[in-house]
């Protein structure tokens, strides 16, 4: 067994509080001892939401061990109706309480609840968090969903989206983007869920004429399901990134039976423009790592190199179920892959890669910083800030403009960091020069305009350069070199250097550099 410090997923019963977190009048009676209801952190602290979680724990203690777990599970159940009167009950084991193997799913039901009690097993020892919440979305589904039913007449077609959770990286401003893209498609979404979806709401989703897959480490099963029982077809599509929306609208027309033509899909977006203009050449080529979450790593390193014209030298994903997919895509950018959920292994990839720009989660962010790289945050697990209170959707055409944002500014505040570091002590661009539109500077402003200039100390000889030094010079860009030149022959001159070799060369960039 392995002891790490920080984990990408949580086990399934967070996966599970994620979906019943999202929902209205659902609640989840979760048996786990004392210490497994930090889960409720993750919602009030990180997502910044309001209320805490919809779950009721059983807390059981050590000493409740040697007395009966069972009735308490059932007390804990009845109290938790009795309160809140759910329109459902989902009722789970938290990995701890697997051990006692108490039957949450028979002792519910023999309380004979007037509501429906839909029971998991989440394999917390085999399985993680997206699993638990697929599991989860798909049980309420099956368990709630209404029998198959004649579709009503309609003047526009009807759509669900599926897959949004609490606690979901930009989920919420993903649905209203794509929401109001099918709008202008001229499809009206029936059902959203786990996001915002009632029992009631959940009853309905077979009535919709197809379905939108948002996240299909979330949604996949259901939407597989539905398929089977209600011949709704799903789209495969994620509409991440320019190329991915316009082929999304084309799919959601083809299953609408509309026309694609309706929605402007030119100049919703700045990607393109930029993409094409002359700044995007700066950047041409740079490498990039991508790490997360199957949906999201996927749908990012198909936009860094069709749309952004970077260089995809590794893609990964803790996404264990989804690894053919990753590999596959790996493979077509020949781009080196990674499956693995221990954040050391990717950090050792990372350095290994040097990568100009690492795409990834919160651990990849810290992996970055201490490597110096630029990096912008692309998947969940995510830290506070990746909760903006501004509307900012990775999905879209806004959220093309977001990956816009989000990926060049790293990347231009990289360069503009380098060249300041680099010209920090020029005469002209040191930390103590006045502005330099003031022509002349802050000491002959303030000399008297008879005073004697400063006489030059007289400057010793400069270091000869060896062959291979000149030629390591030559590989700096030109518009450093000249500086880069300058440094080293201080360096030299200040330790009373008479030549120059490749090694001054490289201790006056480290010096210079700190």
């Amino acid at each position: 067994m392995d002891l790490t410090l920080w984990t990408y997923e949580g086990p399934s019963h967070v996966g599970a509080i994620r979906v019943v977190t999202g929902m209205k009048h659902v609640h989840l009676v979760l048996h786990a001892p004392q210490g497994d209801t930090y889960a409720d952190l993750l919602f009030t602290m990180i997502e910044r939401r309001g209320e805490r979680p919809p779950v009721t724990y059983t807390t059981f203690e050590a000493r409740d061990l040697g007395a009966d777990t069972a009735e308490l599970f059932q007390t804990a159940v009845r109290e938790a109706y009795e309160r809140f009167r759910p329109q459902a009950i989902v009722v789970a084991a938290s990995c701890t309480a697997e051990l006692l193997q108490d039957d949450p799913a028979g002792l519910a039901r023999a309380l004979d609840l007037p509501v429906p009690v839909i029971p998991l097993e989440l394999s917390a020892y085999r399985k993680k968090e997206n699993w638990g919440a697929a599991e989860t979305f798909y049980r309420l589904a099956r368990g709630l969903a209404a029998p198959k039913r004649e579709r009503q007449q309609r003047v526009r077609p009807v759509c669900n989206l599926l897959g949004p959770t609490a606690l979901g990286f930009r989920h919420r401003d993903d649905v209203l983007e794509i929401a109001r893209l099918l709008a202008a498609l001229g499809v009206d979404v029936g059902v959203t869920a786990p996001l915002g979806a009632s029992a009631e709401d959940i009853a309905r989703l077979g009535d919709a004429d197809f379905n939108v897959v948002l996240y299909p480490e979330v949604a996949l099963p259901t939407a597989q399901w539905l398929e089977k029982a209600y011949g709704q077809p799903y789209t495969r599509v994620v509409p991440i990134g320019v190329g991915a929306t316009r082929a999304f609208v084309a799919e959601a027309a083809g299953l609408a039976g509309l026309d694609p033509s309706r929605v402007d899909v030119e100049g919703n977006s700045r990607l393109p423009w930029w993409s094409r203009s002359v700044d995007s050449t700066y950047l041409t080529g740079k490498r990039v790592f991508v790490f997360g979450d199957a949906t999201h790593a996927l749908a990012a390193a198909r936009v860094v190199e069709a749309e952004f014209a970077f260089k995809a030298v590794g893609v990964g994903t803790y996404s264990r179920e989804f690894a053919r997919e990753v590999r596959e895509a790996a493979a077509a950018l020949d781009a080196e892959c990674l499956i693995a959920d221990d954040y050391l292994e990717v950090e050792a990839k990372v350095a290994a890669l040097h990568p100009e720009l690492v795409l990834g989660t919160q651990m990849e962010r810290h992996i970055a910083k201490r490597l110096g790289i630029p990096c912008a945050v692309i998947s969940a697990p995510v830290h506070v800030q990746d909760f903006p209170a501004r509307y900012s959707p990775q999905m879209g055409f806004e959220g093309a403009n977001v990956l816009f944002d989000s990926w060049v500014h790293p990347l231009m505040m990289g360069l503009e960091e380098h060249l300041l570091t680099m010209f920090r002590d020029d005469p002209e661009f040191h930390d103590g020069a006045p502005p330099s539109h003031l022509g002349r500077t802050a000491q002959a402003l303030r000399a008297p305009c008879n005073a004697e200039p400063p006489v030059p100390a007289p400057a010793s000889e400069p270091a000869s350069w060896t062959l291979e030094a000149e030629r390591e010079l030559k590989k700096i860009p030109f518009f450093v070199r000249g500086r880069a030149r300058g440094n080293t022959e201080t360096f030299a001159r200040e330790r009373g250097f008479a030549t120059i070799t490749v090694s001054t060369l490289n201790e006056a960039k480290a010096h210079f550099g700190r």
